[in-house]
């Protein structure tokens, strides 16, 4: 079998496990040997059992981990930024909506949320201004 990567990686919550594939056994079917897990929180990984990464497997491993954090991060942008515009979707449905009923069940948790974030977002923006 032919076209299928040597390493394949199944994405976990933290990082993935990562299986050598092999296509090539006597009874032709496609096979995984769990090799090593990553961690993308320490921006490690670890080898399982008695296996021995070769150089490629290692580059592959380190490379696709990079990927992945590279990935998350844009990700993790993209939600902030949808964050901003459900933010502003909620202040129109406040302003233009919603009922007294509905405003009673979500205020509280709104306010204090939003009084979390804004302490947080002050008190980092403070932080730069005395580094900068």
């Amino acid at each position: 079998m032919t076209g299928f990567p040597d390493l394949y990686f199944r994405v976990r919550d933290n990082g993935a496990v990562v299986f050598r594939v092999d296509g090539e056994n006597r009874d032709r079917r496609l096979e995984f040997d769990q090799i090593a897990v990553v961690n993308t929180n320490r921006g490690d990984f670890k080898v399982l059992g008695d296996h021995i990464l070769t150089d490629a497997e290692r580059d592959t491993i380190t490379g696709w981990m990079n990927a992945r954090l590279d990935l998350l991060a844009v990700r993790q942008m993209d939600d902030i930024h949808r964050a901003i515009d459900q933010i502003n979707i909620t202040s129109h449905w406040v302003q233009s909506k919603a009922t007294d009923a509905q405003l009673e069940q979500v205020t509280e948790e709104l306010l204090i949320a939003m009084h979390d974030l804004r302490s947080n977002l002050v008190r980092k923006k403070a932080d730069r201004a005395t580094k900068g």
